[in-house]
């Protein structure tokens, strides 16, 4: 009795956790530059008091589904996308070096470029500011950003800046919980020259919908089935012990 409550109960709470997962992908599937989550279980010995006669399963999010998502065209100047594989770098809240695929940038009022979450995007000298007013601006397949001063005739074109572009080993890096990706051992990574953008564009989100909902469904018919196992636990340990009031 002992053995099926242990194992429905962490079997039950292990399926909220790929939920978990699961409603985030579906929560995200409009967020542009977005990378799935991959939910992966395992077994994991439990220890404790006494012989570690137990397992239980654990779920955790063990890496991103790194696929490119589909291009969207905007005519924005703004929108870039990296066509391949590769990442923006940008700077985190926590003031360190992040990584991400989202190219839907703005300006600030000092003429900062950030992020559509407010990271501001890195370039070879720090983050890239660039000089207001402007009149137009445009970025090369390289990264270089280039901008018509106001006033200006439309043929004068001055460089302000490279966003820093990198193309790290996928499985040297890792998520953290605000969507932004950094390298593993906590370093900054080397700009890759070979990273090219597409600009006026955006990479969509490379959740499959209709997947994360048939997974969705899968995992609460599975919860369901811990429950009952609890459930009949519960009935078979309520049977035994009126045998033994009857005795």
């Amino acid at each position: 009795m002992d053995k099926l409550l242990y194992i429905a109960m962490s079997g039950a709470k292990q399926n909220m956790q790929a939920l978990s997962i699961n409603a985030n992908n579906l929560a995200n599937a409009k967020t542009t530059g977005f990378k799935a989550d991959l939910a992966q279980a395992r077994s994991m010995q439990a220890f404790g008091e006494g012989l570690p006669s137990r397992v239980f399963s654990m779920t955790e999010r063990a890496s991103q589904n790194f696929d490119s998502g589909s291009i969207l065209h905007t005519g924005r100047s703004l929108d870039v996308a990296i066509e391949g594989e590769g990442f923006f770098a940008v700077q985190a809240d926590d003031g360190q070096e992040a990584y991400t695929r989202g190219g839907h940038f703005r300006l600030t009022e000092t003429g900062a470029l950030e992020t559509n979450d407010g990271e501001l995007v890195i370039g070879e000298n720090g983050p890239i500011i660039i000089p207001l007013p402007v009149n137009n601006i445009q970025i090369s397949r390289d990264g270089t950003i280039m901008v018509q001063p106001e006033g200006a005739p439309s043929s004068v074109q001055e460089e302000v800046g490279r966003i820093k572009l990198v193309n790290p080993d996928t499985r040297l890096v890792d998520k953290g919980n605000d969507g932004l990706f950094r390298a593993k051992n906590g370093g900054q990574l080397i700009a890759d020259v070979n990273v090219n953008v597409l600009g006026g564009a955006l990479e969509s989100s490379n959740v499959n919908p209709i997947n994360e909902m048939t997974d969705m469904i899968a995992l609460q018919r599975q919860f369901e089935m811990q429950l009952k196992m609890m459930k009949t636990a519960e009935e078979i340990d309520s049977s035994a012990s009126s045998l033994l009031r009857a005795f």
